[in-house]
């Protein structure tokens, strides 16, 4: 039998082995991007019946998923904006302004799925497409416009394999739910890019 006193002195302990987990994590972690330091994060597993029996635990292809399903999304949102500021073309600042709303809506919609399954998603984009968002910077004109478009086509494909992938391979209905939601909207995405692609060249 485990007494009162003792169950809730266990608890404490979990919590506080737990946090310095964390910040071991975080200090070990500084020099990988937001993307590493997050699956880092999720291999480090909580006692949720301690600490929330109420969270949904999920799968490692889940888990997987939705870290680098954040990724994209914020990388979406950033160049977005950035072709809201920079495109001289309409219909290219157009597609910038509908990435950043669409986009902004499917990444709440993830963070609500992540925060129930207490998986932590990265605090910003990833390597790549920072070195995307990097170059687009040195860019203007028509030249920004084409460098734009072609990235949302390659980012887009990318996009749509890794949800194509996942919908085979997670387990959790949460988020096949929210993949075969958002694969038609990301299809879409797509043949609008290539559509402009065609205009602007």
């Amino acid at each position: 039998m485990i007494y009162p006193s003792f169950n809730h002195e266990y608890k404490k302990r979990i919590s506080l082995l737990f946090a310095l987990l964390i910040a071991l994590v975080a200090c070990d972690n500084e020099s990988k991007d937001s993307v590493e330091t997050a699956d880092s994060v999720n291999e480090i597993k909580q006692d949720s019946v301690v600490n929330n029996p109420k969270a949904i635990i999920t799968d490692k292809e889940s888990t997987s998923f939705l870290v680098k399903a954040a990724n994209s999304g914020m990388a979406e949102v950033h160049l977005g904006e950035l072709a809201e500021q920079k495109a001289i073309n309409q219909k290219v600042k157009d597609f910038g302004m509908m990435m950043k709303t669409d986009q902004a809506v499917a990444n709440d919609l993830l963070a609500a799925l992540a925060s129930e399954r207490k998986v932590a998603l990265p605090a910003t984009v990833g390597s790549e497409p920072s070195k995307d968002m990097d170059d687009l910077n040195k860019k203007s004109g028509s030249a920004f416009d084409k460098a734009y478009i072609k990235t949302m086509i390659r980012a887009h494909n990318e996009t749509i394999d890794l949800f194509v992938q996942a919908a085979d391979k997670v387990k959790d209905s949460g988020i096949k739910t929210f993949i075969d939601n958002t694969l038609p909207r990301l299809r879409n995405h797509l043949d609008s890019a290539k559509a402009i692609e065609k205009i602007i060249r």
